[in-house]
């Protein structure tokens, strides 16, 4: 019933305070839910709503909304609710949280932390931006290999209710990374047996320092749901997880649909670009097609003469440039979406030149003869143009 509650609705609950039937609407409603109805919520009612949520529901709802209403929230709330909020969210979701903000706040909202969420995330603001360092968690489950299935098992029931995912357990040898186990085999193993006979040293893990596009590629090959993050000498320094990965494989995609569109990649959402920024991004492209434009027109001009003498090669015009402007499109499609998979990079692009000349030809070969084919048709049927057909 209360599931069904719009956000006008909740709104006059707000404005009569009758705050028990709120907390009761919220009480089955998930995280990601409650995001999305606060974001939609008067900027007013926002604070209102997210303070009866219970501690840890709020955190989570916190790292689902989007950036201008976590901001807008954290301006309404006392220093004491913002060091909860901080506390208590992800360690990769605050980091995440922390890139969007102007770096005199975030030293400020890291005082708030208490000292080892404060070195967590200080930890992981070290790591170079854009890369893999910077979507870690630190929350995750390590086994040694002298254990039996039982201790293990033992230790989850313990620790795993802090980490971020139980799919993997990572056994570690001095602190370095020397096997991943999937739980699977935990649970299906007797409880004797011994976490060193399950390994088999295959480990795949992400060096801390690459960058976010290698971790979207890698678990695109693996199939993973989560993987370990190594820095240069194979010590273990966190985990990243899928979610994290969608996000950044989601930006990725983004920035290329709006290359594609010849527009420079927004650094916001289109709601939250200033007018003056999409109009920068916009006019680069633009100027450049322009002097595109300015070479076809050239192109026409010296034909001038051919075409006031056959003037039917004018109705063939608007055909030569839409086939131009189609098979552009095609071309951009098709690298865009190879660059997207990782099957080419900008240091092949003198081979994707030549490429794609070649495959020009072709195809002005191919739609030229049709063209001539279709003006012999024409000229055989109607002698107007009779005269003139050496020319065409």
């Amino acid at each position: 019933m209360y599931g069904q509650l719009i956000t006008p609705e909740i709104e006059e609950l707000v404005a009569a305070r009758d705050f028990a039937t709120i907390r009761e609407v919220f009480a089955d409603w998930a995280a990601v839910d409650l995001a999305d109805l606060i974001s939609d919520l008067k900027e007013e009612s926002r604070a209102v709503v997210f303070r009866l949520l219970p501690k840890e529901l709020a955190s989570e709802t916190f790292s689902y909304c989007d950036t201008d209403t976590q901001q807008q929230l954290l301006h309404d709330m006392a220093r004491e609710e913002v060091a909860t909020v901080l506390n208590d969210m992800s360690p990769d979701d605050r980091t995440q949280f922390f890139e969007d903000l102007p770096a005199n706040v975030v030293a400020e909202l890291i005082n708030t932390l208490s000292v080892e969420e404060r070195n967590i995330a200080l930890a992981l603001l070290g790591w170079p931006e854009d890369s893999v360092g910077r979507l870690m968690t630190p929350d995750y489950v390590v086994v040694k290999r002298h254990w039996t299935v039982q201790q293990a098992l033992d230790h989850i029931r313990m620790y795993g209710k802090h980490s971020e995912t139980l799919n993997y357990l990572y056994v570690t040898e001095h602190g370095r990374l020397v096997d991943d186990i999937h739980i699977r085999e935990i649970l299906l193993a007797l409880p004797d047996t011994l976490i060193e006979e399950m390994m088999d040293y295959k480990a795949e893990s992400l060096l801390a320092t690459a960058d976010q596009e290698t971790a979207v590629l890698e678990f695109k090959r693996l199939d993973r749901f989560a993987l370990p993050v190594v820095d240069a000498d194979n010590m273990l320094m966190g985990i990243i997880t899928l979610d994290d990965v969608l996000d950044v494989a989601e930006e990725q995609a983004t920035e290329e649909m709006q290359r594609f569109g010849a527009v420079e990649a927004l650094d916001d959402t289109y709601m939250d670009s200033p007018v003056i920024e999409l109009f920068r991004k916009r006019a680069v492209w633009l100027v450049v097609l322009f002097f595109g434009g300015i070479l076809t027109a050239a192109a026409l001009t010296y034909f001038e003469s051919i075409i006031d003498r056959a003037v039917i090669l004018a109705i063939l015009l608007p055909m030569i440039i839409s086939n131009g402007g189609n098979s552009g499109s095609q071309a951009a499609t098709l690298i865009v979406r190879a660059l997207a998979l990782g099957e080419v990079s900008l240091s092949d692009w003198w081979h994707i030149v030549r490429r794609e000349i070649i495959v020009g030809l072709l195809l002005g070969l191919l739609l030229g003869t049709l063209g001539f084919v279709r003006i012999v048709v024409w000229a055989a049927l109607d002698g107007t143009y009779t005269d003139t057909s050496l020319l065409i």
